[in-house]
């Protein structure tokens, strides 16, 4: 009738207006998040292409996680294995949830791969063995935590809701995927390809690519003091000192 309003309430109703809530705030979460990690990748490593490869990656692997929830867990793939019964669909608040959490762990120990790259690259290493020595030297770390998620997230898995099924195969087989075929195989694919422009012009310089004039810089670096019998001696001081007791 005309002139009166009504309201429906119960569960039903309450998952509609949750389910809406969520949509129209996806695509904020998503940008707040991706547009976040490239500014404070670009203000950590100097560069527009690492922070740009490294969202390409998270993404991929996110992007990963959720086609294998859907071929799993909405088309009824591994039901036996896995024991459950395929509704057709994926719980809403999931992939939110799972794209936060996945960014986060996985944008962890990127930065502490690229933390190690940039080391050896400001060291005096070349672009090449820059990855290659910073992606065997935090190999057994990332490896590690791995493991150790995988694991985690694995007994999720066990459990009797279906909720909790999805997040565990999910975020399990995600991280197994970002550890060894984003991070082992892509990361460095994509480095060695961007090449020398992947880093700030400081590191180029430390590796004596490129100068202000053209020239490749060179530095010199003095000897320590060495330490003898507690005092801070310097070669020359010692040399000194040696003639002198070899005179008497």
């Amino acid at each position: 009738m005309p002139g009166i309003s009504y309201a429906v309430g119960g569960l039903t109703a309450g998952n509609h207006d949750f389910d809406a809530q969520l949509a129209s705030r996806v695509q904020w979460v998503f940008a707040f998040v991706l547009g976040l990690a490239f500014l404070l990748l670009c203000a950590t490593f100097r560069s527009v292409y690492i922070p740009a490869l490294s969202i390409g990656l998270n993404v991929l692997s996110v992007g990963a996680a959720y086609g294998l929830m859907v071929l799993i867990f909405q088309d009824g793939h591994l039901q036996g294995t896995l024991g459950f019964t395929a509704y057709g669909g994926i719980t809403t608040w999931l992939p939110l949830f799972m794209f936060v959490l996945l960014f986060g762990l996985s944008m962890d120990y990127h930065v502490f791969i690229l933390s190690r790259i940039s080391e050896l690259r400001l060291g005096g290493a070349s672009a090449r063995d820059a990855i290659t020595g910073g992606i065997a030297r935090s190999a057994g770390v990332v490896t590690s935590a791995a493991v150790i998620m995988v694991a985690v997230f694995s007994i999720f898995a066990t459990l009797g809701l279906i909720e909790f099924k999805m997040f565990g195969v999910g975020m399990a087989v995600a991280v197994l995927i970002d550890a060894t075929v984003v991070r082992g195989v892509l990361l460095p694919a994509g480095l060695a390809l961007i090449g020398d422009r992947a880093w700030s012009r400081g590191a180029r310089r430390v590796h004596g690519t490129e100068s202000a004039y053209g020239a490749t810089p060179s530095w010199t670096v003095s000897e320590p003091p060495r330490v003898t019998n507690g005092w801070s001696r310097t070669r020359a001081t010692a040399e000194s000192m040696s003639s002198a007791r070899s005179t008497e």
